[in-house]
């Protein structure tokens, strides 16, 4: 029986339908990242102090919120456009999407960002990767605490941008997800760097090769992703039953 369960369970996540939708957030995750840690070497080429240069905060907040909001466009039809570990836990954790195709996201998603972060080290030649790390004065509780602040407000965007009861709203979702990010950036981007996703902060870690606090950026974003989306589904809408799990494992929420 144990068998005849694995079985069917493996063949459910290995349906063409699963693996276009593994390319697809492969895909976006590496643009994602592509993007936003490119952003950041930019303006550290082009400043002689980034670090302390509020433009430079500005340029990544902006790079930020138009990366995410296409990367969650143009994925969105395919696998729902996680782009994120943490995005992925939250539905996970919500029912919206099974276990098994939450791991195969997470390897995609992680596989893609140290993909881009490799390229962009290779291309680049002379610059090093950044990495994600909190400020001087803060603590690794404290940071973790921040970053799960900002995680669950990007998973509740996630969940109310993807609303079916939002009518034609529901389109302009992606830059709603994509806003809410970008401002998120802003507000910490100086006190833990307002990663919010998981895979971001590992890829450029796995490059650099410094994993110093690397666990801030786990712990914060999955608590922050798990307690949007139990909030969203229990309390501001209970019984309320949307985007369930799919034959393939997969859900537009």
């Amino acid at each position: 029986m144990a068998l005849a369960s694995f079985t069917a369970r493996f063949k459910q996540i290995v349906t063409p339908d699963a693996l276009r939708s593994y390319l697809a957030e492969f895909i976006s995750t590496f643009f994602y990242v592509f993007v936003v840690v490119g952003s950041a070497m930019a303006s550290r080429k082009l400043m002689s102090d980034s670090a302390t240069d509020p433009s430079s905060l500005v340029l990544v907040a902006i790079a930020n919120t138009f990366a995410l909001s296409s990367s969650v466009y143009i994925a969105s039809n395919v696998s729902g456009g996680h782009v994120n570990p943490a995005v992925t836990f939250g539905l996970a954790v919500g029912g919206h999407i099974s276990v098994s195709t939450a791991l195969f996201y997470w390897v995609s998603q992680m596989l893609a960002s140290v993909m881009a972060c490799l390229l962009l080290k290779v291309a680049t030649v002379s610059q090093d990767v950044p990495i994600y790390t909190i400020a001087s004065e803060m603590t690794g509780f404290g940071a973790s605490m921040v970053e799960g602040v900002l995680t669950f407000g990007l998973v509740y965007a996630v969940y109310a941008g993807g609303d079916t009861r939002s009518g034609p709203l529901r389109s302009i979702g992606p830059l709603v997800i994509g806003l809410m990010a970008g401002s998120m950036v802003l507000a910490a981007g100086p006190f833990s760097g307002g990663s919010m996703n998981p895979a971001l902060a590992f890829g450029s870690a796995v490059v650099a090769g410094r994993f110093k606090n690397q666990a801030v950026y786990w712990v914060g974003p999955l608590i922050g992703a798990a307690v949007a989306g139990l909030l969203y589904d229990n309390v501001m809408f209970p019984g309320h039953v949307s985007g369930r799990v799919n034959s393939d494992g997969t859900t537009r929420v």
